[in-house]
């Protein structure tokens, strides 16, 4: 879909995305582009297991979706997150709508691995017909990642891999993947393109650490054929301006770098 851009945000970032952040949105609007927003929500989940006094069980360092996990998934997912996001979105004069991943037919999904992780599941088709009739009415689609399987059984996705998914059926431009850093830094120094050989290279030598290891393998995961470069840009402050985008660029080809 032409001039469409998906969002991934993250469970943590919510919490503190920036008046520069809605300011890039409202920028990118005003050049033509459509925007689609998928959003992440472990902290929320886990906090409310805790209150629900749900003990969580973890197969391969992956939580386990049992039906109660499940029902704490879509409480704070389609609920809290959700919501709360579109009301951020609506108050900086960006009009939201807040889905799942199940609301008109949006994403298939079958499940990952149901005797080890339970109502966890990969998305196998996605309907994006509802998304184009928002977008082109000016809305922005605000998207759980919940996805429904052949028995409309809910089952939790990676948000990672749903915003891929979308972007993929949307044809869209480009994922960004919103963080609470710029982009991958080398020396201080923004890194603006990279590829995945150079990021392993990164990180054998440590210029790449820490929290920024997932978030860096969340990207390359999601390239493919069709989604040939995905962004790391930052939540803290404008990632578009005077027509450019500020991050560091993911793509398939190995490219030299300046820094």
């Amino acid at each position: 879909m032409e001039n469409t851009f998906v969002l991934k945000c993250g469970g943590s970032i919510l919490n503190n995305l920036s008046e520069n952040f809605y300011q890039s949105i409202l920028h990118m609007r005003e050049q033509g582009w459509k925007i689609v927003i998928v959003h992440g929500g472990g902290p929320e989940i886990t906090d409310l297991l805790t209150r629900m006094n749900v003990e969580t069980e973890f197969s391969g360092g992956q939580r386990k979706t049992t039906p109660e996990v499940m029902e704490a998934c879509e409480m704070a997912l389609a609920g809290k997150v959700n919501k709360k996001l579109v009301r951020m979105l609506s108050e900086h004069g960006l009009p939201a709508v807040g889905l799942t991943g199940q609301d008109g037919g949006m994403l298939k999904a079958e499940f990952l691995n149901q005797e080890h992780l339970g109502l966890v599941g990969k998305v196998t088709q996605v309907e994006p017909e509802l998304l184009r009739v928002l977008l082109d009415k000016g809305f922005i689609p605000v998207v759980a990642p919940l996805a429904a399987a052949e028995n409309y059984q809910s089952l939790n996705v990676n948000a990672d891999l749903a915003a891929a998914a979308v972007a993929k059926g949307l044809s869209a431009n480009r994922l960004l993947f919103v963080t609470d850093v710029q982009g991958i830094l080398k020396e201080k120094e923004l890194v603006k393109e990279i590829s995945p050989e150079t990021i392993l290279e990164y990180i054998s030598a440590g210029i790449i650490s820490g929290g920024m290891i997932p978030k860096t393998e969340a990207a390359v995961s999601t390239l493919s054929d069709q989604l040939k470069e995905v962004m790391i840009v930052s939540g803290k402050s404008a990632f578009f301006t005077n027509g450019e985008f500020i991050g560091t660029k993911i793509g398939r080809q190995k490219e030299a770098l300046s820094q």
